[in-house]
Parts: C-alpha cells; structure tokens; sequence
C-alpha cells in the first residue's frame, strides 16, 4: 500500500509509478482509457524478459514478445520505428537479453514524454491522490 508521500512522488517520474505496484494499476488503468496499454504491457514483458536465465526460456519468451508486440498485425502492435522492428525481425531466430532494448527504450520514452505526463493530470491520477489523502487523514485525525 502506498503512502500519500508516494503517491506524491509518483509525478516525479515514471520509473516511481513503474516501480509501484498500486501506480503501475493506476497507469496501466489510464493507459486502457487511452488505447495504448500495449506500451505499458510490452516495457513490463521486457522487464520479465531481461532476467531469464534458461537459454529455452530466452527463445520462447522473445517469441512470445514478438507475435504479441513487434510483428505485423500483433495483437498488441507498439508504435516502434521501422529501423528498430526490422533489427528485431532479423534477430528474432537467435534472441539475446538485449534484443529488445531499443525497442523498449524507445516505448518508455514514449510514455514518458506522452502517456505520463497526461496520466498525471488525468481523473485516474487525481482520484488516487485524493484517496490516499482521505486514508492518510483518516489515520492521524481519529477524532474527526
């Protein structure tokens, strides 16, 4: 559970709201209102991706991360260049760890230049701070 002055600092950066469980929520909920919870869903996928150890696991994961996000006509298609799909695409057979860093860092950039900043002038941001707060309020005001 996140605390007033976290949920405060969230407007600091979009790694803060990355790193919380309760601001992810919040993120991925105003990213789905916006029809772009894609770029949210594939920078986690990655995160995921980069701390697989099992070599079968690597291959099977980068896979997965490819038909759902890179290529053409992927269910949840990111809005990558084409340079950074293409590197991919020709890659793809023998997978790294490091495979998808551009196209990760070009999809954080993008919600950290676009998404977040509208995320924190959003209701969903609002009601969120509000929430917390009441709650924080409630806890040192008991004789209200």
């Amino acid at each position: 559970r996140s605390n007033p002055g976290e949920t405060m600092a969230w407007s600091e950066s979009v790694d803060t709201v990355l790193s919380n469980k309760e601001g992810l929520a919040a993120f991925r909920t105003f990213l789905k209102s916006e029809f772009s919870e894609e770029n949210v869903e594939f920078w986690l996928a990655c995160e995921d991706f980069k701390k697989t150890k099992s070599s079968t696991k690597i291959a099977l994961k980068a896979q997965k991360i490819y038909s759902d996000f890179i290529q053409a006509d992927a269910p949840k298609e990111i809005n990558i260049d084409f340079h950074t799909k293409n590197d991919i695409s020709q890659n793809i057979s023998e997978p790294t760890l490091s495979c998808f860093d551009a196209a990760q860092s070009s999809i954080y950039c993008l919600m950290a230049k676009d998404s977040f900043p509208r995320f924190l002038r959003s209701e969903v941001y609002k009601e969120l701070v509000k929430k917390h707060q009441d709650r924080h309020q409630k806890r040192w005001l008991p004789f209200l």
